[in-house]
């Protein structure tokens, strides 16, 4: 056996063309002699291509992590030689990278334990260690998938592992900065807009004003918000199943393995990982995934609610609300000329429905676990990795190409703000609640303004403007902005 050389340059390929035969406990099967896995991934590429639905290549990148935590773990505990720890570390850090994401092609629909993705690592990852000592493909030597690769782990706590560590990257990468810069961007222009007075909304009725930076600063907060419960949730994904092997006793796995690799894996992320304090929790539950589901599905619903407003906002452009002017980004109808459509904001409600759904399945698939495994691992992962990505994705949108370039309709805004029968709260504790309301009723079944319908009632005009002042109405909005 030779040590590793360290080769640089991709794609990584076998070089080979036409099939070879691989083995597992079932027996021999062809494979394609230009990728590197093996037995166990041809058969589940057989009986189970459902869809077109892949394992998301994070959970591929995050095994490789596994693998090589595992490794290095075996080889300081003196049950793996340094020549097979260099090359199934060096074949795992292709698989972090990326490098060997055209080996990972399993569907979604498989076992529910991720067995199969996990001997899809195994034997890729062993062909390669193998290849890279100068053994020869399919010969489970001089690395072998189980013995080596897979030592001291089984699927059903390393597929757990893999899983929280994809979902810490997916969400720390992907959601919470293009969450976190969209929330910047409204309370910027919270901040911008801090004194433009507008008239409220409760009900989807008139109701008393505000500023249309109060109101852009309550979406930036609620956003705010719902990212730091997203943030908390994560905690839960820092314990680890790996070390709990089948059922959670930890069988063929040294003493202190479960410490280790939870101390190399923290190492390798850089997360404050840990070793669950109970692996038969850990491995028969998936609470802390359907944790994070869940703060997701709070992102999307503060997504969809700040969304929908602004789109309401910005309805017309004659015959609607239009307060607010959204950039137009593409035509809008084939027919109608010159229409224009609030299509960011209609992605992104699509996408948070999309959310909404996948997290209802993620809590459904979180009841199924049975005795000491949950079996619904991989339906799981993908629809929380969705989610997480296409949360992201959709915010970056969102900012980029409506609410940085959104702009107000002053005239309009003026306009309704005048227009507004609640106006008449500010007089109620000055003549009280039934003449105010008089004095509404009769503005609008007369057609006249609300400070005409007051004098006719009696009021002084002097004492109206005085009181009915909408500027005075929306309190402090620097304070409530904390703009000093």
């Amino acid at each position: 056996m030779t040590r590793v050389e360290h080769l640089n340059g991709t794609p990584i390929g076998t070089g080979a063309r036409g099939t070879r035969t691989e083995s597992d406990s079932m027996g021999s099967i062809e494979v394609p002699a230009e990728h590197y896995w093996g037995a166990q991934t041809q058969r589940s590429l057989i009986h189970f291509s459902i869809g077109d639905d892949r394992m998301p290549k994070a959970v591929y990148h995050a095994y490789g992590q596994v693998k090589k935590a595992a490794a290095l773990v075996n080889q300081t505990a003196g049950r793996l030689d340094d020549a097979r720890r260099d090359a199934i570390v060096q074949a795992a850090d292709e698989a972090i990278t990326g490098a060997l994401d055209a080996e990972f092609p399993l569907y979604v629909w498989q076992t529910g334990s991720g067995t199969q993705s996990n001997m899809n690592v195994n034997e890729v990852l062993a062909n390669r260690a193998s290849q890279l000592l100068g053994g020869q493909l399919g010969t489970k030597a001089p690395v072998h998938p189980n013995d080596h690769v897979n030592m001291g782990q089984s699927s059903n706590d390393t597929f757990p592992t893999a899983m929280h560590i994809a979902t810490l990257d997916v969400v720390r990468s992907a959601t919470l900065p293009h969450a976190r810069a969209l929330a910047r961007a409204i309370r910027d222009k919270a901040e911008l807009w801090v004194d433009v007075v507008k008239t409220g909304r409760t009900h989807l009725q008139d109701a008393t004003p505000l500023t249309v930076g109060q109101e852009w600063s309550g979406w930036a907060a609620q956003l705010e918000q719902v990212l730091a419960r997203l943030e908390s949730s994560l905690d839960a994904l820092h314990d680890l199943a790996a070390g709990g092997t089948a059922v959670g006793t930890g069988l063929n796995a040294p003493d202190g393995f479960a410490e280790q690799i939870a101390a190399t894996l923290a190492d390798l992320t850089g997360e404050p990982l840990r070793t669950a304090p109970n692996k038969f929790a850990a491995q028969g539950s998936l609470d802390a995934m359907v944790s994070v589901s869940g703060a997701l599905r709070g992102v999307a619903v503060a997504l969809m609610k700040i969304a929908n407003d602004q789109r309401w906002l910005a309805s017309g452009p004659r015959t609607g609300l239009h307060e607010l002017r959204l950039p137009a980004n593409e035509p809008g109808s084939s027919i109608m000329p010159g229409k224009v459509n609030p299509t960011q904001q209609e992605a992104m409600v699509m996408v948070c429905l999309q959310v909404l759904g996948e997290d209802s399945i993620v809590a459904a698939a979180g009841a199924q676990g049975n005795f000491e495994l949950n079996a619904m691992r991989p339906i799981i992962i993908n629809n929380v990795l969705h989610s997480a990505t296409i949360l992201g994705d959709a915010c970056v949108k969102l900012r980029t190409f409506s609410v940085e370039g959104t702009e107000l309709d002053t005239e309009r805004i003026g306009e309704l703000v005048g227009a507004s029968l609640m106006l008449v709260t500010a007089l109620s504790p000055v003549i009280g609640y039934d003449e105010a309301s008089a004095i509404a009723h009769k503005a609008d079944d007369e057609g006249t303004s609300l400070r005409e319908a007051a004098l006719a009632c009696g009021v002084d005009a002097a004492q109206f403007d005085a009181v009915v002042d909408p500027r005075r109405m929306v309190g402090d909005p620097h304070r409530d902005l904390g703009i000093r």
